[in-house]
């Protein structure tokens, strides 16, 4: 892929319109909002500059997926970061007041004081999405815009249906780079992660690691 999610990315009118029982805008929502949304057992809230977003839970296969992910991303952390916590979905983070998400994944390094009591509020080094067939447009156009317009430095995509892996780097303000792409067997490394090696077949298959 030359650049970042072209194949996906698309507008955010785009997205409204082609999922619109999930997206409200009304108003313009922010994390006081966010906190008086009704818990649902089969559904997730996010806000996406402002826009309230409601989401199906996941598949097992996402689930699995992402579950053996962090298992390897906590041993490699408790290992080079000991202070460094790694946070599995779900888990509310305030990127900003009218920004507030649920990634899969997040990495917060140690020394870092952006996790509270209820909420991770502010910017972490890593944020991992795993995609369902609903989310592919929302985690490739819009969140990615987000999350490299306000700072994370690294975003990483994992499609399980195409078992495939993807890194992208914070390139300059704003926009992100290609930092790999790996699929079905090979192994997952990364410059900026110096000793990870994810072998991608543990991801995809069942059973014990």
């Amino acid at each position: 892929m030359s650049s970042f999610g072209e194949e996906y990315i698309e507008s955010a009118e785009t997205v409204r319109q082609k999922e619109p029982l999930y997206y409200s805008s009304d108003k313009v929502y922010t994390y006081s909002d966010y906190l008086l949304l009704p818990d649902e057992e089969c559904y997730y809230y996010e806000i996406l500059d402002g826009y309230l977003i409601r989401e199906p839970t996941p598949t097992t296969l996402h689930q699995r997926v992402a579950y053996r992910l962090h298992r390897l991303l906590d041993d490699y952390f408790w290992e080079r970061d000991p202070d460094g916590e790694i946070f599995c979905a779900p888990v509310d983070l305030t990127l900003s007041d009218t920004n507030v998400v649920q990634p899969d994944l997040v990495y917060v390094p140690g020394g870092s004081n952006i996790v509270e009591k209820q909420r991770i509020n502010g910017i972490p080094h890593l944020v991992v999405e795993v995609i369902s067939p609903s989310t592919r447009s929302k985690d490739y156009a819009r969140k990615a815009q987000i999350y490299a317009r306000l700072g994370v430095p690294h975003y990483w995509i994992i499609d399980p249906e195409q078992r495939a892996f993807e890194s992208f780097r914070l390139a300059k303000p704003g926009k992100y780079s290609p930092c790999g792409t790996v699929k079905r067997e090979q192994v997952f490394t990364h410059p900026d992660f110096p000793g990870l090696a994810i072998q991608l077949d543990v991801l995809w298959r069942k059973g014990r690691l």
